[in-house]
């Protein structure tokens, strides 16, 4: 899933379509039809879950970044 920030001169897009996706995050998509430009809702969001299933929980990665902390001192 990649993902830009739509900029004024940085795609060639009708006008209107442009005013409303500017300084937006999209997301590109490969479809059968061509390339779908889709609108990221909230990026906190998109990316909540991705490290689901690693074995990695909040509270394991606090008590990591605590170690880590303590290294450097």
């Amino acid at each position: 899933m990649a993902s830009i920030l739509v900029k004024t001169n940085q795609l060639k897009l009708p006008d209107d379509i442009a005013k409303k996706l500017k300084g937006k995050r999209v997301e590109l998509l490969e479809t059968k039809e061509g390339i779908l430009l889709k609108p990221v809702k909230d990026a906190i969001k998109e990316a909540r879950g991705f490290l689901k299933g690693t074995g990695i929980s909040s509270q394991k990665y606090m008590q990591l970044k605590k170690e880590e902390k303590e290294l450097e001192l």
